[in-house]
């Protein structure tokens, strides 16, 4: 079966001959920084080379939270939630937002000592996290009999429908004059002296004086054609949807074992709580240096694996011109397999733990790649003053798993930076040049635990 499915988005039938900005990429970064543009005043079209959404952006848990975010990423994190709440109402679309809360309980006193450490965090936020005692969890989701220490209560976290989301800001950057162009790889940029002047889609040039990459996955591929350097990875991550659920929670939890969230369709998205398994790719060999902080602090928590994508990546083009068919055409969409035995093992869990979905039947499971970067933090940045750095050209990529929750906060930031506006938090820990400057790149400890 293939991956999620996604609300419609009807393209545009022509390209605009010239725009402010274009956007390549329609993921949840890249349909929020139209939105953000196209509010100001600006011209923008999306380019998107399969379809609005349909990567990691319509595949991921649908989780918006404040908790175990890393403190670089805390203030982008406290305005993505303020625009989250605020977007049903000024895009006219459902985007499946709501503040639910999210529970996460752990089965150790080391693990929970960590939670009280996290809710001390969220209070310099005046967010009213609180520990939980194993009675008060049991009383909050009734039929939830796993052996648990207690947990950690935010009623800030919340939720959104990832196969909605993009989709319904898309549509709104259209009724409000933006264009947007499904199955339309943008090939390369257009430049002169330096500086943007348009970019060479498949279906004929737009001329431009901004473009942003919002890419995901590809974005390295892209930045490296022009010779910019990106040290970005993927790791694949298999999540299910069940059919409706009687009785289950309102709340999102996260369990020893399991992740689940509730879904407007009734049913809950369920994942493994557990580290997402790495498939080695050339590029892990060839950015093994960049990502050695990460692998001394998370190594005990890294799986590894050679698969399709590893000669999938060997067959993959790295170079080419504005008339070549591009890597971009030749894989619209990635949709890896999914994991199913993993994720059964998940189900299973659940099932033995938590009375409601002792009978839950599984409507679909899919997998999707998780643009990672060295120190798990995004770029959101121009690329001008790095090597071979473009004026004009900006990034907005590397979310390393975080980002549908900062997708509306990642869209403001990044319109700020095109706009000259003051930014809404200060972006130098997004900056591209910190691979390049010297900077020390270190990911959060154990982050890719929480």
């Amino acid at each position: 079966m293939p991956g999620p499915q996604l609300d419609p988005v009807e393209s545009n039938p022509n390209l605009p001959t010239e725009v402010d900005v274009v956007i390549i990429g329609g993921g949840i970064a890249g349909v929020c920084a139209a939105l953000e543009l196209i509010d100001r005043g600006k011209t923008v079209a999306i380019c998107e080379k399969g379809e609005i959404g349909a990567e990691q952006s319509s595949r991921n848990w649908g989780w918006v939270r404040l908790t175990h975010r890393d403190p670089r990423e805390m203030p982008l994190m406290v305005e993505s939630v303020r625009l989250w709440k605020a977007m049903n109402d000024r895009i006219g679309h459902e985007t499946g937002y709501r503040q639910c809360g999210v529970t996460y309980t752990v089965a150790s006193e080391k693990a929970l000592a960590v939670e009280r450490q996290a809710a001390e965090d969220l209070q310099k936020y005046q967010i009213p996290a609180r520990i939980l005692t194993r009675e008060e969890v049991e009383t909050d989701f009734p039929g939830f009999s796993i052996d648990i220490k207690g947990a950690l209560y935010n009623p800030h976290d919340g939720r959104a429908e990832p196969q909605k989301a993009a989709p319904a800001i898309a549509r709104a950057v259209q009724e409000r004059g933006g264009s947007v162009h499904q199955n339309c790889a943008v090939r390369t940029l257009v430049t002169k002296d330096g500086k943007v002047t348009g970019v060479v889609t498949e279906h004929g040039t737009i001329k431009c004086s901004v473009a942003l990459l919002a890419g995901g996955v590809w974005s390295r591929l892209f930045l490296g054609n022009l010779g910019i350097y990106l040290p970005q990875l993927r790791t694949k991550n298999t999540v299910m949807r069940t059919e409706a659920v009687e009785d289950g929670p309102e709340q999102t939890l996260k369990a020893p074992g399991f992740a689940m969230r509730k879904r407007l369709d009734g049913g809950y998205t369920i994942a493994s709580s557990a580290p997402s398994r790495y498939q080695l790719t050339p590029d892990s060999f060839r950015l093994l240096k960049a990502f050695l902080p990460t692998l001394k602090n998370e190594w005990r928590d890294v799986s590894l694996g050679i698969g399709p994508a590893f000669f999938d990546a060997l067959k993959t083009r790295r170079r080419w011109t504005a008339k070549d068919v591009t890597p971009f055409e030749k894989t619209r969409i990635l949709d890896p397999e999914p994991d199913t035995p993993l994720i059964d093992k998940v189900l299973d869990v659940v099932k033995r733990g938590y009375q409601p979905f002792k009978s839950a039947k599984v409507a679909q499971r899919w997998a999707g790649y998780i643009d990672v970067l060295p120190d798990v933090v995004p770029v959101i940045s121009e690329t001008e003053g790095v090597k071979n750095g473009i004026a004009g050209l900006y990034v907005a990529t590397g979310f390393s798993g975080h980002g549908f929750g900062l997708g509306t906060g990642a869209g403001l930031l990044v319109a700020d930076l095109i706009t000259g506006k003051a930014p809404c938090v200060d972006p130098t820990p997004f900056r591209l040049h910190r691979f390049s400057d010297g900077s020390k790149i270190s990911p959060m400890e154990n982050i890719l635990q929480r």
